[in-house]
């Protein structure tokens, strides 16, 4: 494996990885709730913390995959145990555990029953979460990916709320369905590639493009599925509405990223005739979506439902941004990838502290919620205006560039995307007034209380980042870059190649 030399000295990967493991395990040794939530808390933290010092030593100059790490696993299949990260996985490292560690303050009140089974079930998740975005293997990658849903299928259907079951079934059948099909392009490609799962191996492979043109099907609906695109989709609204906070926020943060990541690891650089046979049917498809989820983000009276079909429309921008095929798209959808991880993460929160305090998501419920919780109001505000992409927010500079690489393609496209950020400035705004405006119409309001230090600590860290992103974007731009740039090389020239 051709990788640049691990500075750190020691497995950090597999540290990173296995630490929420570890502190799972630890966990069902423990009886009391508050200890519960410490240790829970102590382990993301340490988590977070050699991310950061991942981020710290990472090497922004090269694509090579850094901090590389492999050992023989099933050596009759040629499967090993390989860990590494690029300029594009390893933000989603990053961005992994630190919702993992805001999921940890966001339930520290909101689960009260079975508290060692949700916070094991969190930390589980967490470990397959880092894994998926680390795996060098292909089978090993897929060991993460398809385990991944049984515990976001328990958080969902243990603590969900009361249609949690439908929700659950929903959720796992239709991303098993698009695991199996990634399943049998994983085959196809094991096979045709020299019998090898090694993916940047199997990325050097020229197939041929009947090949090509049945795996990208194959694997396009499994990541579609987890995006979710359209016409993918109708499984978000029932998971997210059903989850409790830190599902949600698991969800819109992490998983759904899932899928685009997909794209960016195997389409792109293993399908490259595939992927350009079909680029303009994805970018009509994640058109439809940028559109589509905006009109029904616009109609709903439910704020976890608005919240969870904005998401559809802005990971439109997403794909639509990778599909382009240019730098300015590539690197705006990846930025926009982690700046929706944590703007949409805040936002769930938000929703999930005031549903604590009333017991109800419906708006018509609220009104003048800004004279009795002013401090919770002012970061609905702030993370509002963030996720219409207003200047000055990370949201801005991701869709900024992804217009920019859109307009390169077709300024028909560009025109029509528009669409989207104007509809995202309709609901969000209009939700806004209607909750947190006006007069307080209703009554048991008034006995809400405001964001107490944990909860203002969460949203704190989290517009950090908004903020950072949005006035200082070259550090996330330069850590991308060369592995961007890498990727459209190495896409170019199997196209040439091949098509000779």
């Amino acid at each position: 494996m051709d990788s640049a030399v691990n500075t750190m000295g020691f497995p950090v990967l597999s540290l990173i990885v296995l630490v929420p493991l570890a502190g799972a395990l630890l966990l069902l040794w423990l009886k009391d709730d508050l200890q519960i939530k410490r240790l829970a808390l102590l382990v993301t933290t340490l988590d977070l913390a050699l991310t950061l010092k991942l981020l710290a030593h990472f090497n922004p100059d090269t694509h090579l995959m850094q901090f590389f790490e492999e050992y023989q696993w099933i050596p009759a299949l040629d499967i090993h145990y390989a860990l590494g990260v690029d300029g594009i996985s390893v933000l989603f490292v990053f961005l992994s555990a630190f919702l993992g560690w805001i999921c940890v303050l966001a339930s520290w009140r909101a689960i009260e029953q079975h508290v060692k089974g949700f916070m094991c079930a969190l930390l589980v998740m967490q470990t397959l979460m880092l894994g998926v975005f680390c795996a060098m293997d292909l089978f090993l990658f897929f060991i993460f990916w398809e385990a991944m849903l049984i515990p976001m299928y328990l958080i969902i259907g243990v603590w969900g709320g009361d249609n949690r079951i439908y929700a659950a079934f929903k959720f796992f059948l239709y991303t098993l369905s698009g695991s199996v099909l990634f399943l049998v392009g994983m085959i196809v490609l094991y096979f045709e590639g020299g019998r090898s799962f090694d993916i940047p191996t199997l990325m050097t492979q020229k197939y041929p493009f009947t090949v090509q043109f049945w795996v990208f099907i194959a694997f396009f609906i499994a990541f579609a599925i987890k995006v979710p695109m359209f016409p993918f989709h109708t499984w978000l609204p029932d998971a997210h509405v059903q989850a409790p906070t830190a599902g949600s926020i698991v969800l819109a943060g992490v998983l759904l990223k899932m899928g685009a990541y997909g794209f960016l690891r195997f389409s792109l650089p293993m399908l490259p005739l595939a992927t350009h046979y079909f680029a303009t049917p994805v970018v009509l498809l994640s058109l439809v979506a940028i559109i589509y989820g905006g009109y029904l983000a616009l109609a709903q009276d439910d704020l976890k439902k608005l919240v969870a079909y904005s998401s559809i429309s802005h990971m439109g921008f997403v794909t639509v941004g990778l599909f382009v095929l240019n730098v300015a798209g590539l690197k705006g959808g990846i930025l926009q990838m982690f700046s929706h991880g944590i703007i949409t993460g805040a936002l769930f929160l938000l929703v999930g502290l005031v549903y604590e305090r009333t017991h109800t998501r419906l708006i018509s419920d609220y009104g003048g919620l800004m004279k009795v919780m002013p401090i919770y109001t002012t970061g609905l505000a702030f993370f509002t205006l963030a996720a219409m992409a207003l200047p000055g927010t990370g949201a801005f500079i991701g869709e900024l560039l992804v217009l920019v690489g859109v307009f390169g393609f077709s300024k028909i496209v560009a025109a029509l995307a528009v669409i989207g950020a104007l509809l995202s400035a309709g609901y969000l705004l209009s939700m806004f007034k209607r909750v947190a405006l006006g007069k307080v119409t209703n009554q048991a309001l008034t006995k809400s209380w405001d964001l107490d230090a944990r909860e203002v600590v969460a949203l704190l860290s989290l517009a950090l980042f908004v903020l950072w992103v949005g006035f200082y974007p070259m550090p996330f731009l330069n850590i991308m870059h060369a592995s961007v740039e890498h990727l459209l090389q190495q896409t170019q020239a199997q196209v040439v190649l091949i098509s000779r």
